[in-house]
C-alpha cells in the first residue's frame, strides 16, 4: 500500500460523513476524457472530469501515484485544491459506496417526481428535461436559455416543493450551500452517475440518491479511457435508486 503525499486535513460535516468507514487499496485511478474512474476493492466510482482551461486547471500533483493508494487517502482528496485530484477524492467515495452488490431499487430517481402541478427546481440542465418536466425552473452555472443563474438560487429554492440536482453539485463543491435554501417539506433527489449511494446524505436533507452501480468493471474502464459518455457505459452498469424511509 503506498500513500498520497500532503492529504488534505480530515473534513468535516457532509463530506466527512462520506468518507467515513472507507477501507482498502485503489485499484485504478483513470482520468478521462468525460469522466474520472477510481476502482476500489468492491466497486468502481465516478467523477466529472475537470475542463481543461477553467480556473486553477492543472495536472494532478502525482502522477503515477495514485493507484495502489489507500481509498481513504484518495477520498480525502475530495477536499484537495487541485481540481483532479478533488475529482479522484470524490470518484474514490463512490467506489466505496457503489458497490457491485448493493441493494436498492433498479430505477430512475426521476421517476420519484411529480412531472407537472409542483413546483420543480433543477440545478443543472438534463437532456429532455424539458419533455419530463416542462413546468421546471433550472438554475445553471452557464445558464442557457430560459435558465436562471446561481444568484437566483435562495429566491427559487425558497418557493420549491421538489428539487432536483446533478451528482455534480456534490463534486463542484455547491450542494452544501444550497441545500440550507430548500424548505425542510421539499423532496430532494440527487442524481447521476457521480452520486455516491450513501444513505449517511439522507441526514443532510436528501431524499432520494439515484447513481450507478458497475456490472462490467473492464468494460467501463475501457469505455472510459476511450472517452465515453453515460450512453456507453450504460450497457455495462445499472442505476440504482435508495430513498429515504
Amino acid at each position: 500500500m503506498t500513500t498520497v503525499a500532503n492529504v488534505p486535513a480530515p473534513a468535516s460535516g457532509m463530506l466527512s460523513d462520506l468518507q467515513a468507514g472507507i477501507v482498502g487499496d485503489a485499484k485504478l485511478v483513470l482520468i478521462g476524457l468525460n469522466w474520472t474512474l477510481v476502482q476500489g476493492p468492491h466497486g468502481i466510482g465516478l467523477a466529472h472530469t475537470p475542463v481543461r482551461g477553467t480556473a486553477g486547471c492543472r495536472t494532478s500533483p502525482a502522477p503515477g501515484d495514485y493507484a495502489g493508494t489507500a481509498l481513504a487517502d484518495l477520498a480525502a482528496l475530495a477536499g484537495a485544491n487541485n481540481i483532479f485530484e478533488r475529482a479522484i477524492g470524490f470518484a474514490a467515495i463512490s467506489a466505496h459506496h457503489n458497490r457491485a452488490d448493493l441493494p436498492g431499487a433498479e430505477s430512475n430517481g426521476l421517476d420519484l417526481l411529480d412531472g407537472t402541478g409542483r413546483k420543480t427546481v433543477v440545478i443543472g440542465r438534463f437532456p429532455r428535461l424539458n419533455e419530463r418536466f416542462p413546468e421546471a425552473v433550472v438554475i445553471e452555472r452557464e445558464p442557457g436559455p430560459g435558465d436562471h443563474p446561481e444568484s437566483a438560487a435562495p429566491e427559487l429554492l425558497a418557493q420549491a416543493e421538489q428539487v432536483l440536482m446533478t451528482g455534480s453539485t456534490l463534486t463542484n463543491g455547491s450542494l452544501t450551500g444550497l441545500l440550507p435554501l430548500i424548505p425542510s417539506a421539499a423532496f430532494v433527489v440527487l442524481v447521476g452517475p457521480s452520486t455516491p449511494l450513501a444513505p449517511i446524505l439522507f441526514d443532510h436533507g436528501i431524499n432520494a440518491l439515484s447513481g450507478l452501480v458497475a456490472l462490467d468493471e473492464d468494460a467501463i474502464i475501457r469505455c472510459i479511457s476511450e472517452g465515453a459518455a453515460v450512453s456507453a457505459i450504460r450497457p455495462y452498469s445499472r442505476f440504482l435508486t435508495l430513498q429515504r424511509d
